[in-house]
């Protein structure tokens, strides 16, 4: 049965996104410039049109104290409007704004993800994500992390390096009709199992191809949305919750944190046609496949994924914007996206997507 909106529900309207560049010579506001105007332009709105603007970027990967403030630029600075800012994946600025719109005095809100990490060493940067007191001190960065979560999930029994490395193949071969992925060659998995290990049982490819590049969508209430597109994509759930920075408290080899927020979001209320998936490590997949209850009739990380092309603060927003496109193109009904934060899946976030006017 197809979605009916009440007057609350709040609909993505538009998005837009630019390709995962490996080095964008340009400044980071160019690249939110790029999504911002077509965003405008495809709903044939103005910028005064647009109540609430919110953006998630990290000031650490460009070295400048509140660099976010600069890319208010981008956005457009006039006429004033109500702003805000997360230090997080663009994804968690959407939840923002999704609780912003509810309030009921305005109906458009604009969210942008963005982030040039070429010119830093990324795993120096979310290194700083850790505990401060035990475990930074150690040197721990998030692939580190990554490759004692892997090791655990082998040990477990759940997953062999074979597995490891068919995510990586699919994901390549799903890129392949992606205009905006990095990474599109074909690779065999026993081309890639003969590669040196990175942080074992990983290697150089288990790990997401950084990238600088912006995504940005409108959403908008129900009654406005209708106005602005034919074929809105709802929002009908969206949740996401955090476990422990101490990898010793958790098992490495589950994600409740997944579960719980896919819960939240009534994710296992329907079944799911499309899913995308915040996969910065290859293993990951594995683990989220199985918190979320994914099956085989689910087609995940159509668009590659973040293996394929890794635009830091503006992938898991990113995952929001392909499923929202699948529905609104009718390829699916019904479809989910998942972003995270941290090290080995520490935060994450689930959004339920769905088609119907």
């Amino acid at each position: 049965m197809a979605f009916s909106p009440g007057e609350n529900d709040i609909a993505i309207v538009g998005v837009a996104q630019t390709d995962a560049h490996a080095r964008f010579e340009g400044p980071e506001v160019v690249l939110i410039m790029e999504c911002v105007n077509r965003l405008l332009s495809d709903a044939k709105i103005e910028r005064d049109d647009v109540g609430f603007t919110i953006a998630g970027s990290c000031d650490y990967l460009s070295g400048m104290p509140f660099a976010f403030v600069s890319n208010v630029d981008g956005m457009g600075a006039w006429p004033p409007v109500y702003e805000s800012h997360v230090e997080m994946d663009g994804a968690w600025a959407l939840f923002e704004a999704w609780l912003r719109l509810q309030m009921g005095d305005i109906d458009v809100a604009m969210v942008v993800g963005s982030g040039k990490s070429s010119p830093c060493n990324a795993r120096e940067v979310f290194h700083l994500q850790a505990d401060p007191y035990v475990v930074a001190p150690l040197g721990i960065d998030p692939d580190a992390m990554a490759g004692i979560q892997a090791q655990a999930l082998v040990n477990a029994g759940k997953a062999s390096e074979a597995d490891i490395a068919d995510v990586v193949v699919r994901s390549r071969a799903n890129a392949s009709s992606n205009p905006h992925a990095q990474l599109t060659d074909a690779v065999s998995a026993d081309e890639l199992l003969a590669a040196p290990y990175d942080m074992a049982p990983l290697r150089a490819h288990d790990v997401s191809a950084k990238a600088d590049g912006a995504a940005a969508m409108l959403i908008a209430r129900r009654d406005r949305a209708l106005e602005l597109t034919d074929s809105p994509v709802w929002i009908t759930g969206l949740d996401h919750r955090i476990e422990s920075h101490h990898a010793g408290l958790r098992d490495l080899t589950d994600s409740p944190s997944t579960r719980l927020a896919a819960t939240g979001a009534g994710a296992f209320d329907g079944d799911v046609d499309v899913a995308e998936l915040h996969v910065l490590h290859a293993h990951e997949e594995i683990i989220l496949r199985d918190a979320l209850g994914l099956d085989d009739v689910a087609k995940v990380n159509p668009s590659g994924g973040p293996l394929a092309g890794d635009p830091v603060m503006a992938t898991g927003l990113t995952r929001i914007i392909e499923v929202a496109k699948r529905i609104a193109g009718g390829d699916a009904t019904r479809g989910i996206a998942h972003a995270t934060s941290g090290a080995a899946l520490q935060q994450n976030l689930v959004c339920v997507l769905e088609g119907g006017s």
